[in-house]
């Protein structure tokens, strides 16, 4: 894939606009970690909305801030500069472009392997590199934290049966981190498209300016409010199948600003390209039949890039059930 970046007025025509809400939401779940009760919280929370709020977490917040000043320094370098990292292939610096089938948005990022020791991204500082480094380690520990305390409280086997999906070292788990400049000329233009993540479990974490929206269940758009001491935990497209349906993915977008520049760091947890995507056995019940044909991850993420953002990906892989 081949990403030319162009002057911000010519890409107007392609970014798709939303339709604006001031539905700020006071209601997103809130999970203390170090309460006794924080894994009934967690379930609770992914059954509702798939989408909650980390406190307590024991990420220490200078940790989070010199990795946001890198990020900032990096993208506040001379646009030739920053393209001395791209185009992503997938992974390296991305200008407006989000993927291989035509969706734009108001946002440059940078995408990073958790895993390759070898990939090289000139223009991105040795010191950048350490505290990315330091930060997926901090953020997979986070996810399989959270992804205990969740087989805990579903009773569903040892207490790594998810966790260590993330853990394996063939784990295809990716760190993004999104630039979303002010836009004075726009208004209610989409900084990154509504989607859902296919990975297991994705960790948000953002400076003070506003922009992420989550979408309930009945359809509602809901802005959530920033919060840069606190991490926000999005269930994937791969947990739902994983729980067989109990666990809703969310689907989840960002709205440009007029104002103030957004910065997001986001730690996708996925599992082996060979793994197999199926309910676990172990949550199933009695008689209850799988709502999706078994998929490897490889198999998923092929079929998720040839799709668009606002795709239904996992409706490709539902069983269709007839009923007399």
């Amino acid at each position: 894939m081949v990403v030319v970046s162009q002057p911000v007025d010519e890409n107007f025509a392609h970014i798709r606009t939303c339709k604006p809400t001031s539905n700020i939401f006071t209601e997103i779940p809130v999970v203390d970690l170090l309460d006794p009760d924080a894994k009934t919280i967690i379930v609770e929370a992914c059954k509702e909305f798939g989408f909650f709020k980390v406190i307590n977490h024991g990420v220490p917040l200078e940790f989070i801030a010199r990795l946001e000043d890198e990020a900032i320094k990096f993208f506040n370098s001379p646009q030739p500069e920053k393209e001395k990292s791209g185009p992503p292939n997938p992974f390296g610096y991305g200008d407006k472009k989000i993927g291989p089938n035509g969706d734009v948005g108001w946002v440059e990022y940078l995408l990073f392997s958790t895993n390759s020791r070898k990939l090289i991204l000139p223009g991105v500082s040795e010191s950048f590199w350490s505290f990315v480094n330091e930060y997926v380690s901090a953020m997979r520990n986070l996810a399989c934290e959270v992804l205990e305390k969740t087989a805990e409280e579903l009773q569903i086997g040892p207490r790594d049966i998810l966790s260590k999906l993330l853990r394996d070292e063939k784990s295809d788990s990716y760190f993004r981190i999104n630039h979303y400049p002010p836009c004075p000329e726009l208004q209610a233009w989409s900084g990154f498209g509504d989607h859902t993540d296919p990975q297991i479990i994705s960790i948000v974490r953002s400076n003070n300016t506003s922009g992420l929206q989550i979408s309930l269940k009945d359809g509602t758009w809901v802005s959530v409010p920033p919060d840069h001491s606190s991490f926000f935990i999005n269930v994937g497209d791969s947990l739902q199948v994983l729980t067989n349906g109990r666990f809703r993915s969310v689907r989840h977008r960002v709205l440009a600003g007029s104002l103030n520049s957004r910065i997001s760091m986001i730690f996708f947890g996925g599992p082996p390209l060979t793994e197999k995507i199926t309910p676990l056995s172990s949550i199933m019940e009695q008689g209850e039949e799988s709502l999706y044909n078994e998929f490897t991850w490889y198999d998923y993420k092929k079929s998720a890039y040839k799709t668009r953002l606002s795709d239904n990906r996992l409706g490709l892989f539902e069983k269709s059930f007839t009923h007399n």
